[in-house]
């Protein structure tokens, strides 16, 4: 089956962005001029994705409102002859099926999932987290993942090699190299010490999943940090069905820690063809002051 629906969990409090994330969702925080959330969203309307549910919490209808429809200030641009911010305006909402649930606890990742199980109904679907911004302007990182769904009609999780300083930061995969860049998965730990770590290629918040995986998480008991764990529902999927991982081509940023979201802010800004120039000499005149 293809794959038509994605979920973007983004019902974490950011308290790594405190104070600012006390009435700002973390995934409103912007990157130049676009909240984070628009370019998760926007990486799955580009591998052609248009039903996408967001999970949300307390305190974030601010996500609901910017995926609206804005009449007044779409109005105002109309009247004033703003064509080009108008399209822009129109851009976030026209050409999409935006869906929110909120998870009414936090009760961690495997959780917020679940609460998308009556919006997926029983066909593959998407996993985006709303923490991670995947650039590659060629082939977007969840089209990749897709493409290998098609192929071999068995879940795939994204994953890249990170550094051992990082293991202890996400899910970890064992796997047997089947082809280039993929693996076929045989375990995976989730937040190991580098000793307990089978491998150091880690899932990096991109997924395409059976809805098998809602019946897993049912059944899955709280893990690390009291939650429930995605790592431990897919670990007892495995076992049953064929999961793949893939070494997805891009360039990852974790927006939901600091300095990965100053990275993306400056990177970004440097790929922005109105501020680019301008940008770089203002760089290379503070690192002389350094």
């Amino acid at each position: 089956m293809n794959v038509k629906k994605a979920i973007i969990p983004a019902a974490g409090l950011g308290t790594r962005f405190l104070p600012a994330t006390k009435s700002v969702p973390k995934e409103m925080l912007p990157v130049v001029d676009t909240p984070t959330l628009e370019y998760v969203v926007r990486e799955a309307t580009e591998a052609g994705i248009k039903d996408i549910l967001i999970i949300t919490g307390r305190q974030k209808t601010a996500i609901e409102d910017y995926f609206d429809k804005a009449y007044e200030l779409e109005d105002i641009l109309k009247k004033k002859g703003d064509t080009a911010r108008l399209k822009r305006i129109q851009s976030i909402w026209k050409n999409i099926n935006i869906h929110t649930v909120r998870q009414k606890e936090p009760k961690g990742l495997g959780h917020a999932i679940l609460c998308g199980e009556a919006f997926v109904g029983n066909e593959p679907f998407a996993v985006l987290l709303g923490d991670d911004i995947v650039y590659n302007p060629k082939k977007p990182c969840l089209k990749q993942l897709i493409e290998v769904h098609d192929q071999y009609q068995a879940s795939v999780l994204g994953v890249q090699t990170v550094k051992d300083a990082h293991v202890h930061k996400y899910g970890i995969i064992g796997g047997e190299k089947i082809a280039e860049r993929l693996y076929s998965v045989k375990g995976m730990v989730e937040k190991p010490s580098l000793k307990e770590a089978p491998s150091n290629a880690a899932i990096l918040g991109r997924y395409v999943l059976s809805p098998k995986i809602f019946a897993y998480l049912k059944d899955t008991l709280p893990g690390k940090g009291n939650e429930i764990q995605l790592t431990d529902a897919l670990m007892a999927l495995s076992q049953k069905e064929k999961m793949l991982a893939y070494d997805f081509e891009g360039k990852r940023y974790d927006v939901g820690d600091k300095l990965g979201f100053l990275e993306a802010t400056v990177e970004f800004a440097l790929r922005d063809q109105a501020l680019s120039q301008d940008f770089k000499a203002y760089l290379k005149e503070l690192m002389k002051t350094l």
